[in-house]
Parts: structure tokens; sequence; C-alpha cells
């Protein structure tokens, strides 16, 4: 029995708020906590309605430490699990270290005057972590998070050596608007326009936005077209896998979605440095998130699934071997479920799971940590019982 401090009322903070509200056995006291009090108070009858259980709400400045750490003073939660935006990482993990509680998050940090991520920040947090006696769980959601997952079972179960990783993303859903992000417009398009970057043997190579594609077959999706990024996972992973070569990123994107976005940059709507607009200064970026649809909007009439995983390939008992372990998930079964579209679906379920590790003394370690650095079967298998069933594909071994 233990309490939980949700910080963020988005589209994946409402999926941890209700898949919470469903294990009561683990998750005794919920409060779910926003700068919009709204949002919370939408999330809480929405959970009423569907799970039966009622949630407590408050409203916080999450980029405020103090505020932050008179709320769990107030609340005392054993864990605060973080689905707000990830420029307000670091303020979150140091309202845990003044207040002494857990820490988990879904993405990693992101300063908000540079399109850059990666973890350097919160490695930081290290020692100080492990001296107050407190955890912080690095990317609980599915990419980075299960994905990690994957990866740690695939070098536990399936390989004596790894050679090479392809995480591969497909949304190949459809939500009907002429252009919309799936997850918070900001973040989304900041992450798809800055450089690429894959690790091989040994180092990082740089790419251009969007430089490389590749046609990959997703399971009950089809063959679609995927576009090299970087994304944070790369870079724990390439510490914590035995024989790794190469290690890349791959999402997919409709033609109709990268017209409308190379429109938006050509027309400087994607900057992150403020402009001057009738003596005021504007973030362009920020103003067309203004404009963008609501994700957590898209979830009502959204038809199609997500399918994600990662292609592996390497030696097991000096044999080729060559793996996909992945997930589909299904828009409008989420919506049935918890009113949310895949997108969200797939990140808030991996944190609440994460979080239920950390509460049940599965995962416990003082410090700053990843998901690989853990037993990866109590993870998983938890996974599949709380609506995300993976499954792994055997595969011709590459030439």
């Amino acid at each position: 029995m233990s309490r939980v401090l949700i910080i963020g009322a988005g589209g994946v903070g409402a999926v941890v708020a209700h898949k919470c509200a469903q294990a009561p056995d683990v998750f005794s006291e919920i409060l779910l906590a926003s700068r919009t009090l709204s949002r919370c108070e939408k999330i809480r009858d929405d959970v009423r309605e569907l799970q039966g259980r009622t949630i407590g709400v408050a409203q916080v400045d999450a980029d405020n430490v103090d505020e932050t750490v008179a709320l769990i003073q107030s609340f005392k939660p054993d864990l605060l699990l973080n689905v707000a935006l990830p420029y307000q990482d670091l303020p979150l993990m140091d309202a845990c270290l003044a207040a002494g509680v857990d820490y988990l998050d879904t993405a990693n940090y992101e300063p908000i005057d540079e399109a850059k991520f990666e973890y350097k920040w919160q490695w930081a947090y290290r020692e100080r972590y492990e001296k107050a006696g407190i955890m912080a769980l690095m990317g609980s959601g599915f990419d980075p998070g299960v994905t990690n997952v994957f990866c740690a079972y695939a070098q536990k179960r399936l390989f004596d050596e790894i050679h090479t990783v392809d995480i591969i993303d497909c949304n190949a859903g459809s939500h009907g608007k002429a252009f919309a992000t799936n997850f918070n417009p900001e973040i989304n398009i900041r992450e798809i326009t800055q450089n690429g970057r894959y690790w091989e043997n040994g180092e990082w190579v740089e790419t251009k936005p969007m430089q490389y594609s590749q046609t990959f077959d997703f399971p009950e999706v089809g063959e679609r077209k995927a576009y090299l990024l970087y994304h944070e996972e790369l870079e724990s992973l390439v510490l914590h896998l035995k024989g790794l070569k190469r290690i890349r990123f791959w999402m997919t994107f409709g033609e109709e979605y990268l017209t409308h976005l190379r429109v938006l940059q050509n027309v400087g709507m994607t900057r992150i440095d403020p402009v001057e607009f009738q003596g005021q200064p504007i973030v362009p970026i920020q103003f067309l998130k203004a404009l963008l649809p609501d994700p957590a909007s898209l979830a009502e009439g959204y038809t199609g699934k997500t399918s994600i995983g990662c292609l592996i390939e390497g030696v097991k008992e000096g044999q080729p071997r060559k793996v996909l372990i992945y997930n589909v998930c299904d828009h409008a079964e989420c919506h049935r479920e918890v009113r949310a579209q895949a997108v969200s679906y797939t990140t808030g379920v991996p944190a609440m799971v994460g979080a239920k590790m950390m509460l049940t003394g599965q995962w416990k370690r003082a410090g700053v940590w990843h998901m690989e650095q853990f037993d990866p079967e109590p993870f998983l298998e938890e996974l599949g019982q709380r609506g995300l069933p993976w499954h792994v594909k055997e595969l011709e071994p590459s030439r």
C-alpha cells in the first residue's frame, strides 16, 4: 500500500492516473497535480466514472521547487511520478532530493532554450541521490522505457552477444486532423527537427534531420518508411549492452505530416528563440502549440494501431540470431478502456508498471538508474497484464 504523486495532467498523465487507480493494492492513495487544476479535475472525474475510485487533485507549478516540496510534505507520497514536460525534470528531481522521495520520469531533461536532450544533467544527480538513500528511475515510458527492457531481456535470455539494435516505432493510426502531434507539440517538433544521431563502432555519428530513411515490415501494420532520429535510450543502452556494434532509432511519419512540417519550418514557426511581435516577445513554436489540437483530444475517433519494437541481431551459442521484440496497441481499444489514444497509453502504462516495480521493492536501489539495469522479467510480466502484451518473432539473420 503506497501513496503516489503524479505530476502532469496531459494525455499520459490521464493514462497513468487510470492505470494506478486499477491497482489499489499497490497505489492506495493517488494525488494528481498540474499547473492547470481544471485538467486534473477532468481526469479525476473520468477515473471516478471508469475505475470507480476517487483520486485527489492539486495545483502546482512544477518549475517551482519550493512549491513542489510543500506539496510533497503535505501529501507525503512514497514516489513522485513525473509526466510533466521534460523541461521540468530537474526542478522535480531537486524537489524529490529536498523532500527525500523517490522519483520516476518517462523522458530525459531538455533545456527550454536549446533543442537538445541528453542524460548528463540527470546523471549529475547520482551521488546526491545515493547519499540521500532515494532512487530515480529514468525513462519509464515506451521508448525510452519498454524498448530498454526489451534489450535487457534479449541480453538475458536470447543472446550471448548483441551486435546491432534498431528501435523501430510506427504509429499507423489516423486521427482525422490535417496536422496534429500525438504528444506535446512543442516537444514533438523539437525532437524531430534537430539533427539525428546513432552509435556505431564505439562512436556517435551525427546526421541531418530526416536524412536517412528505411522501410520496415511492422507487425500487424505492414511496410512503412521510417526515418532515423536521435532518441535518448541510445545513450544509456550503449553503456549496458555487451558486444554492441551499432544502435539506431527509427520512427515513421506520413507524407502529409512531413509536408506540413516542412512548410512550418520554412516560415519560421518551429523556431524556439523569441521574436518580437507587436512589441511583445513570443516564441513561434509555443504559439504554434497553442494553435494545434491538444494530443489528449485526439483519442475519440482515433483508429488504427501502433507497432513498436526492437530489431536485434547477435549471437547465441555460436550461431547468428535475429529477433524482433515488439508490442502492437490499438487506438480504439485504448479509448474504450481509459479514454486515451495509443501513443499516450503506450507511455502511461509503462510509467505505472515502473512505479509498481519501485513501490513493491522489485526494482529498488539508491541512485539514478536506467530501465535496462534491472531484471526485465518482472516488468515484462506486469506489462502484459496491464494492457501491453509483447511478443518475440524469430527472423532470418542478415548475411
